[in-house]
């Protein structure tokens, strides 16, 4: 009698950080059991609850939230939707019946996979930063294997547990190199010119775009061309500079949907510290300047750029000095073409390209493990 298909739910999200990595490894999941039958769990009325479908797969919402420091609404709601919550996962877990859970951190993880646990279904979680979240650090002593981006992380996992594969991208980017001047075409920018490449997520980041827009003559004055991702908030501020600065070789941009493109005619990258962001810019090796947000949980953005820095693979300012350094920094740089080419090479060193295929292994070797018990 033949065994019945692998039902595996993936848990997790609350932001394209956690969401897009969860996404990857459904995609390595189904190249290599196509027969399996993958749920997603996420909270409802985040990304997630929209960005799963859209790539083929099925999701659950549950009510849970983040866990709020200061007095407010949502700390006094919070244990009642974490208890209903807990009563919808194991709602989910019965009539699903997965082999295998997988949790890839943010909030929406934490219920899913303390019911699992409990219930002796394996669990092995995907931490994208280099410092934790606390949902993954509570759930760490009852997972079979927490795959990893960056090392050291036995300061806050069993070491006997952790297994060091990176995050999972986008496949779109694992080729830059040859699309040069396609990226060229689509952005009607010169390949004679360097270019900068900036991005602060799809809603923006206030620091980097009034530190890029004070900058902006600057850059023109260089003779550097730039490619701005200022972000559905600061897009219609920004758009009014368009028509002035277009023939100067700048191109301002609520949302880049061609990354690859993007990143194939950059030579710099000014970025945020989110742990999807870093490992994209390790894949296509590019010298980037990190300027993390201040604005998350356990500011672990500065743990995540500050693990690139120390292996002279990135530059990292604060964000409450970036209006000040930020244009200076560029320009310095982008004149020195032996940093760029060191950067470009340390950054490199840190990639890991197959990283969704690793984990969704290392999952299915769970569940057969469980399987065989």
């Amino acid at each position: 009698m033949p065994e019945k298909p692998l039902n595996i739910i993936i848990s997790g999200g609350g932001t394209g950080g956690h969401v897009f990595p969860a996404i990857a490894i459904a995609d390595a999941l189904k190249n290599l059991e196509p027969q399996a039958n993958i749920l997603f769990v996420g909270a409802t009325g985040k990304m997630e609850m929209e960005k799963v479908p859209a790539a083929g797969y099925p999701i659950k919402g549950i009510p849970v939230r983040g866990f709020q420091r200061r007095l407010s609404l949502s700390l006094i709601s919070f244990p009642f939707r974490l208890i209903i919550s807990l009563i919808k996962s194991r709602s989910i877990i019965r009539r699903f019946k997965p082999g295998v859970v997988v949790g890839v951190g943010g909030y929406a993880s934490g219920p899913l996979l303390k019911v699992a646990m409990n219930s002796g279904i394996p669990a092995v979680i995907q931490e994208q930063n280099s410092y934790p979240g606390v949902t993954n650090k509570l759930l760490a002593g009852k997972a079979e294997r927490i795959c990893v981006a960056y090392e050291n992380m036995e300061k806050y996992f069993p070491q006997d547990k952790i297994l060091l594969y990176g995050n999972p991208v986008r496949k779109d980017i694992l080729n830059t190199e040859t699309k040069k001047q396609e990226a060229a075409a689509y952005f009607n920018l010169d390949t004679k010119h360097k270019t900068l490449l900036v991005t602060g997520g799809s809603l923006g980041a206030r620091t980097i775009n009034e530190s890029i827009h004070k900058y902006l003559q600057l850059f023109i004055d260089n003779g550097l061309q730039v490619i701005w991702q200022c972000g559905k908030n600061y897009f219609p501020e920004a758009a009014g500079l368009i028509p002035e600065v277009e023939s100067k070789g700048i191109r301002i941009m609520e949302f880049i949907s061609r990354m690859d493109l993007a990143y194939a005619i950059a030579d710099i990258v000014v970025s945020r510290a989110g742990a999807l962001s870093l490992s994209e810019l390790c894949i296509v090796g590019k010298p980037a300047v990190l300027i993390p947000s201040p604005n998350v949980a356990e500011d672990h953005q500065t743990h995540n750029a500050m693990a690139l820095v120390k292996n002279k693979a990135a530059i990292m300012i604060r964000d409450s000095e970036a209006r000040e350094k930020l244009g200076k920094t560029i320009i310095e740089i982008i004149n020195d073409n032996v940093v760029l080419l060191k950067l470009s090479e340390n950054i490199k060193k840190m990639a890991y390209t197959d990283a969704a295929e690793r984990i969704a292994k290392e999952v299915l070797a769970v569940a057969d493990k469980n399987r065989k018990n």
